[in-house]
C-alpha cells in the first residue's frame, strides 16, 4: 500500500545516515524527503539503506504495512500523535524483531499518513507478535495490510527513486 510517489520528487537522497547496531548485525538507516510538486507537502522516509552482510531477504517474503491515518492541515502529525506513533514503534520493535521474525525496513510520514513497512517470515507470525507486543495496551488506530513480496519490489521501488 505504498503511496504512488510519481508526483513527488526527492529533495535529497540521503539527508542523514544513522548506524544502528544490533546484537549480531549492523544496518545503515538513512532519511530522504520527497516534496509534492503541487502543494509543497513533504513525506519523510526513514529506511534501511544498507543491510548487514549476512542478511537474507529471501527468508522474509511477506510484506506487512502498518498504516496510521491522522488529520493535519500541514500533513504532518501533531506532537502528541507523533509521541503515540513512537510509543507504538517502541512497543513493537523488541517483539517483532525477536527470533528474527521480521524486520522494519521503511517508515514514511507525511500527507496525513504514517506507514511502517516490515518484511516477515510469515504474516501469521507477525500478527501473533503484534498481539503479544500490544496485549493490555490502549488500542492504536492502525490498519494492517499484507501481501507476498518475495522480491522486495515495494522496497526496491523506493530505493531506486532515492538513488
Amino acid at each position: 500500500m505504498m503511496r504512488n510517489n510519481m508526483s513527488y520528487h526527492f529533495l535529497c537522497s540521503a539527508l542523514l545516515s544513522l548506524l544502528m547496531i544490533t546484537d549480531a548485525s549492523a544496518e545503515m538507516w538513512s532519511l530522504a524527503v520527497s516534496k509534492h510538486r503541487s502543494d509543497d507537502r513533504v513525506i519523510i522516509f526513514r529506511y534501511i539503506s544498507e543491510f548487514a552482510p549476512n542478511f537474507d531477504r529471501a527468508a522474509k517474503p511477506a510484506r506487512i504495512i502498518l498504516v496510521w491515518k491522522y488529520a493535519s492541515d500541514k500533513g504532518m502529525p501533531s506532537t502528541a500523535e507523533q509521541a503515540r506513533m513512537n510509543d507504538l514503534e517502541n512497543l513493537l520493535q523488541p517483539v517483532i524483531e525477536s527470533d528474527d521474525r521480521a524486520n522494519l525496513v521503511l517508515v514514511s510520514t507525511g500527507n496525513n499518513l504514517r506507514e511502517w513497512t516490515y518484511y516477515a517470515k510469515s504474516e501469521k507470525q507477525f500478527i501473533s507478535a503484534i498481539n503479544q507486543a500490544l496485549a493490555g495496551k490502549p488500542p492504536f488506530p492502525i490498519e494492517i495490510h499484507s501481501a507476498a513480496d518475495p522480491q522486495w519490489s515495494s522496497y526496491e521501488t523506493l530505493i531506486k527513486k532515492v538513488k
